[in-house]
């Protein structure tokens, strides 16, 4: 629930937003939102992978997906969870802490929360992108004006 009221907060315009299928998100965003959103669900169902015991560190197989609407008029072109798993595989693969079978973990949630903070700054600021990096090395800080130089 603050996760989506924090959200709401920082929009100024009606926005699409798509979850995943946990059904606590239900109940946050009607209570944030009410009906100024367009708001689906997107469920994707797995199932067993032919040679399961070959797979043991790897994700069971997607067979199906579903799309549930439930606020507004979301444009089904765009209801999709790829950008933010591709988000959270990113900083999973770029942070030793995120990966699987680790000793790599903060003994504070203090410390946790900063090598977070330190993490998505440099990626959102002082990395450079490859979308970003024609005709020549760019970070995002350069792209938005904040800088003339990789930091």
């Amino acid at each position: 629930m603050d996760f989506i009221a924090n959200l709401r907060s920082r929009l100024a315009n009606r926005a699409q937003l798509t979850t995943d299928g946990h059904k606590a998100y239900l109940e946050a965003v009607e209570n944030a939102f009410g009906a100024e959103i367009d708001y689906a669900m997107l469920i994707k169902v797995y199932g067993q992978s032919p040679v399961e015991g070959q797979r043991r560190y790897s994700p069971a197989e997607r067979i199906a997906t579903e799309t549930h609407v439930f606020q507004g008029d979301p444009d089904k072109a765009h209801v999709s969870t790829s950008y933010v798993e591709r988000q959270n595989l990113t900083m999973r693969m770029s942070m030793r802490r995120f990966t699987r079978l680790i000793n790599a973990f903060s003994n504070f949630l203090e410390n946790h929360m900063h090598a977070l903070a330190l993490y998505f700054m440099y990626y959102n600021l002082a990395r450079p992108h490859k979308t970003l990096s024609k005709p020549y090395l760019k970070t995002p800080a350069m792209a938005a004006g904040l800088t003339d130089h990789v930091w």
